[in-house]
């Protein structure tokens, strides 16, 4: 996870000709450095929330950080995806496997060490974790594949991007 100071949060960083200055700060999701009540927002682009085994951990780490009123947006493949083999190409639109299955993804080094894992949760999982981290969710996000982007890379291609969605956004707020 990720945070947008106010200026009491994180703090530091090289300013800028304005004044204005932005820390860098790598930290446990799970045990974030800050005070509570010290940012306004909070966002995960495809960050922490997929990687971590009990992401309601992840919610009421963010939320604590949160100031009351304050937004945490966060991204992650969206779950339906989980469901179809990662090609973009017709064989990545017939269902392979069950979409409720939740055995995470894992790949490991040459010693059997586990060095990427990625948790799959359902849509209604993921609503519960946000509920459960003491959030609102305010609205979910699933965009559409742009017209303009013929572009594939990995799975990710305008012929599946055009029938399910590869994003999901969930947009919350701090009670």
């Amino acid at each position: 996870g990720g945070g947008e100071g106010t200026g009491d949060g994180a703090g530091g960083g090289e300013g800028t000709a304005d004044g204005a200055g932005v820390a860098l700060v790598q930290a446990d999701a799970t045990a974030l450095p800050f005070r509570d009540g010290s940012f306004d927002l909070a966002c995960s682009a495809y960050g922490a929330v997929p990687f971590v085994a009990e992401p309601v951990r992840v919610m009421r780490e963010v939320r604590r950080v949160l100031r009351p009123g304050g937004r945490w947006v966060f991204s992650v493949t969206h779950p339906i995806r989980w469901a179809f083999p990662d090609e973009p190409g017709p064989e990545g639109l017939s269902v392979a496997g069950s979409y409720f299955d939740r055995t995470p993804y894992v790949e490991q080094d040459e010693s059997g060490r586990a060095v990427y894992v990625e948790h799959h949760r359902t849509v209604g999982d993921r609503v519960r974790d946000v509920v459960a981290g003491g959030f609102r969710l305010v609205d979910l996000v699933e965009p559409e594949w742009p017209e303009w982007n013929h572009q594939e890379w990995g799975g990710w291609s305008p012929l599946r991007g055009n029938l399910i969605p590869g994003t999901a956004i969930f947009i919350c707020e701090r009670d």
